[in-house]
């Protein structure tokens, strides 16, 4: 009997974890309740840790081919520009379109912090001055290469690969045998990550199973209006403004792209995880969009660390949100400081779920707007990061794309 696609049966798998979700959240605590959410937590982490497993030699020998493999079209330094650009316009536009949503439909009024003045008790964020984040991140770009390979250090392993790749360049057939070992590391990692995509369906419905039945209905309702304008503007940035500039540079058109990309998307909207869902966004991004494999190996890895329109869209809503919740109109300087400071922990932020709230507590603290009201994103984050990481993970395929188009412009040229 011949299986399914691997898309039919992660949509089947999903389908089947928000019905079982659903049952057990009408069904109240119960013993039968709650192992059942054990036993999906169990299954949902397996799946995780074993793509986390394999993440940190796939990006650093992803990244280290991706630069090395660019010296046979003798393309990196336009590559590079074009990457890097393309990167900071999109999240510039889900920063702008992100204020312009809070400004319109004004999320926040009409609430008071009272109502979540326990959660706010309860919640001791950590605060960070401006200066002192800029001091750590900059010194979290730059260390041991063997103690950011072992801690997993995504955005130092970056640095790390980007320093080897341009060196192999430099160094050309010198080195010509580092460089096929790391082209090897890198097909051994794709390897392993095919195995564990069998498990995709399963690990995808567990996580799903514990996200509906475990969040906080009456919660939800108080902020319905803050999640609408979020996820609405969010879906704005993605499905019309990042496929519309994918159309206008390349001619590739949105049907074609989300049919070639919806696996990466479903898993990047279930785990809500760049970097978890970095191996299978490479795998569609090469075998689905065509993308060239020293393009994509570069672009993708390097955007699953620093490329988040999601999670500076949403940023710059919660925190005029968060302002109006504290009685505070935010001027034009306030928010210019809250473009480029959500920008910057966009940037910072790993691709791990729910990150943005670290971020976030830098953006608060920016403006002067009380970072204990962090809190209050808290019981809703779960479901919103879900939506920007999708949006974070399609970013990174659309710049694939409109890189190798400009790259092999400037080729033929």
């Amino acid at each position: 009997m011949k299986l399914p696609s691997l898309n039919t049966q992660i949509l089947i798998g999903c389908l089947l974890g928000v019905a079982a979700g659903s049952l057990l959240s009408a069904q109240g605590a119960t013993p039968l309740t709650q192992d059942t959410l054990y036993g999906a937590k169990l299954v949902g982490n397996l799946f995780l840790d074993l793509l986390r497993m394999v993440l940190v030699p796939l990006v650093f020998a992803s990244i280290v081919t991706g630069v090395a493999n660019l010296r046979a079209h003798d393309q990196m330094h336009r590559v590079w520009t074009t990457t890097l650009i393309f990167f900071l316009f999109t999240m510039a536009v889900a920063i702008v379109i992100g204020f312009g949503a809070a400004h319109i439909f004004r999320p926040g009024e009409g609430l008071h912090l009272e109502m979540f003045a326990e959660a706010t008790r309860n919640y001791q964020a950590r605060q960070m001055a401006l200066p002192d984040y800029i001091a750590q991140f900059m010194r979290g770009l730059f260390q041991n290469p063997f103690k950011a390979l072992a801690n997993g250090d995504i955005l130092a392993i970056v640095i790390i690969a980007l320093f080897l790749g341009i060196a192999l360049v430099i160094g050309g057939e010198r080195y010509r045998n580092i460089r096929n070992l790391v082209t090897e590391l890198q097909e051994l990692c794709l390897m392993i990550v095919g195995w564990i995509l069998r498990l995709a369906p399963f690990g995808l419905a567990a996580l799903l199973l514990q996200l509906v039945a475990t969040q906080d209905a009456a919660l939800l309702g108080s902020l319905g209006h803050f999640i609408a304008v979020v996820i609405g503007s969010t879906l704005f940035h993605g499905v019309i403004v990042l496929p519309g500039v994918l159309w206008l540079m390349t001619g590739v058109s949105p049907l074609r792209f989300f049919k070639g990309a919806r696996e990466a998307l479903l898993t990047a909207f279930i785990t809500s995880s760049s970097n978890a869902t970095l191996p299978i966004t490479l795998r569609c991004t090469e075998q689905h969009l065509h993308v060239k494999k020293d393009i994509a190996s570069f672009v993708v890895p390097l955007g699953a660390t620093v490329n988040m329109d999601g999670t500076a869209l949403y940023e710059a809503a919660a925190a005029l949100f968060v302002a109006r919740l504290a009685g505070i109109e935010l001027d034009i300087a306030s928010q210019l400081i809250i473009f480029f400071v959500a920008m910057l922990g966009a940037i910072g932020a790993p691709g791990i779920p729910s990150v943005g709230m670290l971020s976030m507590v830098l953006v608060l603290e920016s403006v002067g707007l009380p970072t204990e009201a962090i809190a209050i994103l808290l019981p809703i984050d779960r479901i919103l990061d879900t939506v920007r990481t999708a949006v974070n993970v399609e970013g990174d395929m659309v710049g694939s794309l409109i890189v190798q188009k400009i790259a092999g412009q400037s080729k033929a040229a």
